[in-house]
């Protein structure tokens, strides 16, 4: 990786950095309750969810990939693990099947498209609707609610002030950011997304590489359908309904190309502080739900507008 892309990535990530600094004084001077300590840690909170199933996606997208089936993922990881606790009473357990589900469902959708040859938005696609219907059938509609402090902790604990979902968030950011900058494995999945067939040629075996992405995401899902349930005490088939959207809205605000190739992990968390900032400005100022989903669209549709004419300057130097 040369000088010339670091920079690239320096520029995307810090406008996301100026944009989301924008947002807050903006906010701040509209809504006196904005910046107020109990509004940010709500913030916070309602972020984490999303925030840790983007960082997932975001290694789906580096390779080239796209994953629809996040959301839905979530909530069939949310009911098997609740009805796994219900059964067993085993908070470890819970986590480790609602994690480990996460996983598997990555695992199908990655072979699907490395050894099925399947365009992964066609693949991922089938397991949105698999997985939903796989989580209606389990429940037959009706969601698995109450659960101990113990097993919420991670979806609802405090250390401190602090949410735990956030630390949590943070930790697995850390993590991400490591493995794709440090890390061979990151640089092969860069290089599957800047250009599959030469790295194929330089000798990576890019299907295993593409698989472990696709079984990242789907870990990261599993792991944030334990802190949805945390958070809403409850297991329900509908849990995640949309987010798989929201976790690609924030990969791409954050600077992330959807082509594949470009962006990086701590743009991705600024994305998903954005949208979560954006929604929580607009309930602070009383925007109707149908209005919010418009802005959001828009802001969704500039970001991948600003993402294509970087692409076509790259072209245009090149």
């Amino acid at each position: 990786m040369d000088i010339k892309s670091l920079t690239k990535f320096n520029v995307r990530e810090f406008s996301a950095v100026f944009a989301l600094i924008a947002l807050v004084i903006l906010l701040s001077f509209i809504s006196p309750h904005f910046l107020s300590f109990h509004n940010i840690l709500n913030i916070l909170v309602q972020v984490s969810t999303i925030s840790v199933i983007a960082a997932g996606v975001t290694f789906v997208i580096l390779t080239g990939g796209i994953d629809l089936s996040t959301g839905s993922m979530l909530g069939l990881c949310g009911v098997i693990a609740a009805g796994v606790f219900k059964a067993t009473n085993s908070p470890i357990l819970a986590v480790l099947t609602g994690v480990g589900l996460g996983a598997f469902l990555g695992l199908i959708n990655g072979l699907v498209v490395t050894v099925g040859k399947v365009p992964s938005f066609v693949a991922t696609l089938g397991m949105m609707t698999a997985a939903r219907g796989l989580a209606f059938i389990y429940t037959k509609g009706t969601p698995i609610s109450g659960f101990p402090s113990n097993f919420r902790f991670l979806g609802s604990g405090y250390i401190g002030n602090v949410p735990f979902p956030m630390i949590e968030a943070i930790i697995i950011y850390i993590i991400a950011a490591y493995i794709l900058k440090r890390t061979p494995f990151g640089r092969y999945i860069y290089g599957i997304g800047s250009n599959e067939i030469a790295t194929k040629l330089s000798g990576i075996k890019t299907n295993k590489y593409k698989l472990s992405a696709f079984i990242i995401s789907g870990l990261l899902t599993g792991f944030a359908a334990i802190m949805f349930i945390g958070r809403i005490n409850s297991g329900h088939p509908l849990a995640g309904d949309g987010y798989e959207l929201d976790a690609i809205a924030a990969v791409v605000i954050g600077g992330t190309s959807l082509s594949g190739g470009k962006g990086t992990i701590i743009g991705t968390f600024i994305g998903a502080l954005i949208m979560g900032v954006i929604r929580n400005g607009l309930n602070l100022l009383n925007v109707d739900t149908y209005w919010q989903g418009v802005v959001l669209g828009v802001v969704i549709v500039i970001a991948v507008l600003m993402d294509k004419k970087s692409g076509d300057s790259e072209e245009v130097v090149k």
